[in-house]
């Protein structure tokens, strides 16, 4: 039986003293490399700035959602993202929070807005196959995980092709992840192209293509001119 279903979901805005920086992009996208500059930037400031990562590898949640991203335990696909949820809910309560109570800066390696590109690949597979009022069913199902999660004050979404993202996954020495592939990174960036277009005023769209001295100049520059120090 179908029932029609109409709900809001609810974000906390950052109303703490301190700053809420995170980085999203695929896998390859240079959002690793760019949180590292970005802080020691900000520390040249005389920031006090926490850099974490998303998902975490801390035990039991973290840990788990690692040993399944390296192919070392097998999962459903979908029920990955309620462990990711799980862990994302530790990490607000037990370091976000307090950080930004604190006054200090959290630069976030993802955040929630990740669960939506992933979770609707692991959902539905093929992005291009979906209509506009599947995706906002299947994403409106993932962010209520999130309810009352704090927004970051900017969200840097490091846009590249997956082409581009393979080509540097492909230099680095490690082993390929689950989501490391050309099929799916392309299925996840068409679901972070879709977030930006959806949440312009969250998520800022940087070109990932460019070299990592031109993407750092344009993140300076928007969060310089964002947040004037």
């Amino acid at each position: 039986m179908k029932y029609h279903v109409n709900f809001d979901i609810e974000f906390r805005k950052n109303l703490y003293k301190g700053l809420y920086i995170a980085f999203e992009g695929i896998d390859g996208s240079g959002k690793t490399t760019q949180a590292k500059i970005l802080k020691k930037y900000l520390e040249e400031k005389n920031k006090n700035v926490v850099l974490t990562k998303e998902p975490t590898q801390e035990p039991p949640i973290g840990s788990i959602v690692h040993d399944f991203l390296k192919g070392k335990i097998k999962l459903p696909a979908v029920s990955i993202q309620y462990l990711f949820a799980a862990d994302r809910e530790i990490q607000q309560k037990e370091l976000i929070e307090p950080t930004l109570q604190k006054g200090d800066v959290v630069i976030s390696d993802r955040c929630f807005w990740s669960s939506v590109a992933y979770g609707i690949l692991d959902k539905k597979k093929d992005f291009s196959k979906l209509g506009n009022a599947e995706i906002l069913l299947v994403s409106e199902s993932i962010l209520s995980m999130y309810h009352q999660f704090i927004v970051p004050d900017v969200t840097f979404y490091i846009r590249v092709s997956a082409d581009v993202a393979i080509s540097r996954i492909s230099k680095m020495k490690k082993k390929q992840e689950y989501y490391e592939t050309a099929e799916k990174l392309k299925n996840i960036k068409a679901g972070y192209d879709w977030l930006s277009k959806k949440f312009p005023d969250e998520i800022t769209v940087i070109d990932g293509d460019k070299s990592v001295e031109e993407v750092t100049a344009e993140i300076f520059k928007n969060y310089d001119l964002r947040f004037k120090n």
